[in-house]
């Protein structure tokens, strides 16, 4: 990255945070991971305790400097990113009220609903604004819930703020946001800022103070305090940059600001898009449009769980093989002894709480298996929870209008041979798997650099990270084969949104 020395890159996703340590060339060199249990203590509600995600940043923080053998005072400066959206409510002191609630929570939908009877059209007027379909657990509508229902909260709030502006106050005890998570809470991503008008729709100008300032992510916002540095091991002042959510920062830990690219992510949740020069509105009402550092946006098709529905597949049908060692070895065994189309049977990989936005908006859409038999296995439904995923993917490419090219693939799905050929072969493109893991790290870690000065923007410290580990060629003698079992997955996909 330039300079000697060392960037720590954090990643805290939905379930998992994630740190990452990069030498001066951009080399992964150590990293370190913790579980951060969900909370559901309502059908539709996802929570995080603070207390347990605050625990495991500074955990990982600590680990992955041990682990890469280095002196903590050589890291030159810290780079955030976490899942994005959601609502953690603060006190004037930055101390949480509540749990935090992340993306993925429905609670909203009730509200959304009532603000679609009154007006049919107005989840168009929301995307015109913000370029993307508003998910439940978007900060305004979650803000407009707990304004309605935890009022005596909302009295006490003094900040709202998603989970890496959380996680950055307690690291520097400085209040702010970035670009990427202004502009969709819903905002406006023209400007790529929040919308006054957007909060006035939800009823929320009262409360807009609650909402912190927007800085620039490739901007170092303050140093470690005295406090983080002691819990973390690093050196008190170390910089700490403002960051970007967590599909920005794959998409640039990724190499994916190239334009004749498609950076997928194959993670909890499932998607595909391409960076672009300008906000991108097509195809309209389906989506969602980030707005990256840089002066770029980019545009992705998603379908919300992604490697999600293999975990609970595992779980629910090889629960001898969970926890062990070589557990995906033997699954993959089992798959690969499946011929393609699964022997008729489908999944449909629908498994989160808030449905899919992609191939169509269908946020009652869940999950389910077609085509079962007693002549069908867990290997048959193995097979067809790899392949419903591929699908899924490959209705994402579709929407997204991406016919050249290859996919650049990202994500705990990345990891596995067996996927990443199905994906390539479903797709008929190369399917590239960039060198290193945690690409959320690396991307914080690369706005940090350019904050820093390492690099003249972010365009260019995004193509700094293209190196590639493994690639995968589509082979044409089974395009045939998996186009058929595609047809009977899309018929029942279409049955299943329709309701027939």
């Amino acid at each position: 990255m330039g300079k000697a020395g060392f960037l720590l890159g954090i990643d805290a996703g939905t379930s998992r945070c994630k740190a990452a340590v990069f030498d001066d060339e951009g080399n992964q060199i150590a990293t370190a991971s913790r579980h951060t249990p969900l909370q559901r203590p309502h059908p539709g509600w996802s929570e995080l305790d603070p207390d347990d995600a605050w625990n495991a940043a500074v955990t990982v923080i600590r680990e992955a400097v041990e682990n890469a053998g280095i002196d903590p005072t050589s890291i030159r400066a810290v780079g955030i990113s976490a899942a994005m959206v959601g609502a953690w409510v603060l006190d004037a002191n930055g101390t949480p009220l509540r749990p935090g609630i992340v993306w993925e929570d429905s609670r909203s939908q009730p509200i959304l609903d009532a603000m679609q009877e009154q007006d049919p059209a107005i989840m168009s007027r929301i995307f015109a604004s913000s370029g993307s379909v508003l998910q439940q657990g978007c900060t305004l509508p979650l803000l407009a819930w707990l304004k309605r229902h935890e009022p005596g909260l909302i009295g006490k709030a003094a900040h709202v703020v998603s989970y890496k502006d959380f996680l950055r106050f307690r690291l520097t005890g400085l209040m702010a946001t970035d670009r990427s998570e202004a502009s969709v809470i819903p905002g406006d991503a023209k400007t790529r800022s929040r919308s006054d008008e957007m909060i006035a729709l939800f009823g929320l100008a009262d409360c807009a103070h609650l909402l912190p300032p927007i800085r620039d992510s490739e901007e170092i916002i303050g140093g470690l305090t005295s406090r983080a540095a002691r819990l973390t091991g690093l050196a008190a002042g170390t910089p700490v940059a403002v960051g970007a959510g967590d599909v920005v920062s794959t998409v640039i830990g990724a190499g994916g600001v190239d334009t004749g690219v498609a950076t997928a992510v194959l993670g909890t949740t499932c998607l595909v898009g391409v960076c672009h020069d300008r906000p991108v509105f097509e195809p309209r009402d389906l989506g969602l449009l980030f707005s990256m550092p840089g002066d770029l946006w980019y545009r992705a098709m998603v379908n919300v769980a992604g490697t999600l529905n293999l975990d609970w597949a595992i779980g629910v049908l090889a629960p001898d093989l969970q926890g062990r060692d070589d557990c995906y070895q033997q699954v993959t065994a089992l798959v690969d002894a499946v011929a393609i189309g699964a022997n008729g049977v489908s999944y449909l990989p629908y498994l989160s709480e808030s449905g899919i936005i992609a191939p169509v908006v269908a946020p009652d859409a869940r999950a389910q298996f077609s085509g079962l038999s007693p002549a069908h296995g867990r290997a048959h439904m193995l097979r067809a929870v790899y392949e419903g995923v591929a699908f899924a993917l490959y209705d994402l490419v579709s929407a997204l209008g991406f016919d050249d090219g290859c996919i650049k693939l990202t994500g705990g799905g990345s990891q596995s041979p067996l996927w990443c050929q199905m994906i390539a072969d479903m797709l008929q493109k190369d399917v590239i798997v960039p060198a290193g893991t945690e690409f959320g790290a690396r991307g914080a870690a690369l706005i940090a650099a350019t904050a820093l000065g390492d690099f003249a923007d972010i365009r260019a410290a995004s193509m700094s990270a293209t190196g590639e580990d493994r690639r995968y060629l589509p082979s044409a003698a089974v395009a045939d084969d998996y186009r058929h079992a595609y047809a009977l997955y899309a018929a029942r996909r279409d049955a299943l949104i329709s309701g027939k």
